[in-house]
């Protein structure tokens, strides 16, 4: 048998010992992050013995590879420098091994360039070399190439198994000073499990990610849930900083067609990619895929010439305020405030974008992560302006364009039921809620979440629907102020000139037991307008409900009215009732129709000028 003839390039390689005896003391030494950490190299650095390694120290963008280890970082001879508190150099940061430089990511290749980040030596894994001599940089770019041009000594260390990458990638093996090859395997990403209450936050999540979005994307189990709730979106582009499996599954399910991003259309963009063999393998030579530098991934305006982007932000807690404290433990893949920042810029450059942050309402030790107040830490995000809405398993908070006092009330309601009373009387007490708030208890345990639906009526007006919530209470005053007069004595049979706060809250804070209310709303995610309102009341003594709506008469003649009728019927049917009664002012011909062509029988008694009617919910017409 043959034996099979090594790869040319093998001839050119060295020992790592070899590469240690060009490092010399007091080195800046840049290295790869992550999967694109060169492990053979980081290896044989901190295990060497009998070199002059003393006093260097290494940079890395993002340290959540597994070669620097906090116990070779002890032995002092080593410092290392990071832009991100991440899984080694969080704890290392505190015992002050590791020097945090605060700075956002878009900047950083301008740090290199003005030499306020030197370099001596860069160490890049990199492919082998195809039959032209070109190597791709693989699965992290990053700064990698300008790490190269400043470093006098570079060396790659090539790795047959990683995937030969496209994009701003392709350097050529006479580019390095030494090559060295890996014997070891890229570093792997296993798949976060999933737990319930991941899962339901993804689902809240991409109930207001629309048709079209360009999304970002890190590593998670938010986001290895988002993909089922996501693939029947259309058109979704893709920007993010991390490429993971569950992208890879988010774009083979066709959900991805990234043709209508502003920058690389009809290519999912990425600088890292943090994942399993099979993602590897995926990644190779995959057209589909463009991998740039961070001047490209993370820049703002870039990101901004991409139309509807949307962050997803995974988050520690939240406060009534907005602001966000963001993972500071070793098990989180998330930039601190700095390299958020330019995400953030960009969803607020982007036409139509936003962010969204996704935390559960507890954390695992039972302890609320909706707080009154958070504590100043370096991890906290305090720029409440840029989120948009905040996401637990409870629900979607609607904070953009709102008053302190409506984004306390907002994040209220998706806390945990049971943390929600302590909030309120902590609200109370700093004047961030009014002082005569109602607040229902029992109606956190009951809100009909399962209500939740969108139906699109005719010339594409898209209308969502659901259950009131007391956060409602300004747009529905909103509403009030845009009836006509006529409109207000056809819902409230009398002429109301006003609806002030305490009538209002009383309207909209329901028990969702014996009183049901379903808003309908318009517009974009992160800037909904409440356009109509019906409800049912409980008798007390019987199972009978009253019925009431109204439509904003901009949005009258869609059927949004009758709509509502056969959702209203439909949801208290479903409770048990036989029978709905309602009164219409005789001369409102438009509200009366509605009930004509339900499904229902009704009768009518005309009873000083208003028709009382009453629905029969045993029977139908057809």
């Amino acid at each position: 048998m043959f034996k099979k003839k090594a790869p040319s390039w093998k001839k050119l390689t060295v020992s790592t010992d070899e590469v240690l005896k060009k490092i010399e003391p007091g080195m800046h030494i840049f290295i790869g992050t992550g999967s694109a950490e060169p492990r053979t190299l980081v290896n044989a650095l901190m295990s060497a013995e009998g070199h002059r390694l003393e006093d260097l120290t290494l940079i890395q963008l993002l340290s959540f590879g597994d070669a620097i280890s906090y116990k070779a970082l002890e032995t002092r001879r080593y410092r290392l420098r990071t832009f991100f508190s991440g899984w080694v150099s969080a704890q290392a940061i505190t015992a002050g091994r590791v020097d945090m430089i605060p700075s956002r990511f878009s900047s950083v290749p301008a740090l290199l360039k003005e030499g306020l980040v030197p370099v001596d030596a860069a160490f890049i894994q990199i492919s082998p070399p195809n039959e032209t001599g070109y190597c791709s940089l693989g699965l992290g770019v990053d700064i990698s190439r300008r790490a190269m041009k400043h470093a006098d000594i570079a060396v790659g260390e090539i790795n047959e198994d990683i995937p030969f990458t496209l994009g701003d990638t392709f350097v050529h093996i006479d580019e390095f000073d030494m090559l060295v090859e890996s014997t070891a395997p890229p570093l792997y990403f296993p798949r976060y499990p999933v737990e319930p209450v991941f899962d339901k936050i993804a689902e809240n999540a991409a109930s207001v990610i629309e048709d079209g979005t360009c999304l970002a994307f890190t590593y998670g189990p938010i986001f290895e849930a988002l993909p089922k709730y996501l693939s029947k979106k259309r058109e979704l582009g893709i920007h993010t900083p991390f490429f993971t499996d569950a992208l890879m599954e988010l774009v083979e399910s066709g959900a991805v067609t990234n043709r209508q991003k502003g920058m690389f259309r009809g290519r999912s963009l990425t600088t890292y990619a943090l994942g399993s063999k099979q993602l590897m393998e995926w990644l190779n030579k995959n057209p589909m895929v463009e991998f740039q530098a961070l001047e490209k991934v993370f820049n703002p305006m870039e990101i901004g010439r991409n139309r509807r982007f949307v962050m997803v932000l995974p988050a520690r807690r939240v406060d009534l305020s907005g602001r966000v404290a963001l993972h500071e433990s070793s098990s989180a893949v998330s930039a601190g405030p700095g390299q958020i920042a330019d995400i953030l810029n960009g969803a607020e450059i982007s036409q139509g974008g936003y962010t969204i942050v996704a935390l559960p309402s507890r954390n695992r030790d039972g302890v609320a992560n909706i707080r009154l107040f958070l504590d100043e830490s370096p991890e906290l995000l305090s720029l409440p302006e840029s989120v948009d809405l905040v996401v637990t398993e409870f629900g979607v908070a609607h904070l953009r364009g709102r008053t302190l006092r409506e984004r306390a009330q907002a994040l209220i309601e998706i806390a945990h039921p049971e943390d929600r009373p302590g909030l309120v009387d902590g609200g109370k007490m700093e004047n961030l809620l009014y002082p005569d708030q109602m607040f229902i208890e029992d109606s956190a345990h009951f809100y009909p979440k399962e209500i939740e639906t969108r139906h699109t009526f005719k010339n594409d007006l898209q209308v969502r629907f659901r259950a009131i919530k007391p956060s409602d209470e300004e747009q529905m005053r909103r509403l009030f102020y845009r009836f006509s007069d006529k409109a207000i004595y056809y819902r409230y049979f009398s002429p109301i000139k006003s609806m002030p706060h305490a009538k209002m809250q009383a309207y909209v804070n329901v028990d969702y037991r014996d009183v049901i209310s379903v808003v309908g709303l318009v517009g974009d995610p992160e800037n909904q307008t409440l356009i109509a309102e019906a409800r049912i009341a409980r008798y007390p003594d019987k199972p009978v409900v009253d019925i009431a709506f109204v439509v904003d008469e901009n949005y009258q003649g869609y059927g949004i009215a009758t709509f509502l009728y056969q959702m209203l019927a439909r949801l208290a049917k479903e409770r048990g009732n036989v029978k709905m009664t309602a009164d219409v002012l005789s001369s409102n011909r438009a509200m009366l129709k509605v009930f004509e062509k339900g499904v229902y029988p009704v009768t009518a008694k005309l009873e000083g000028g208003a028709y009382a009617l009453s629905i029969d919910l045993t029977k139908t017409t057809r």
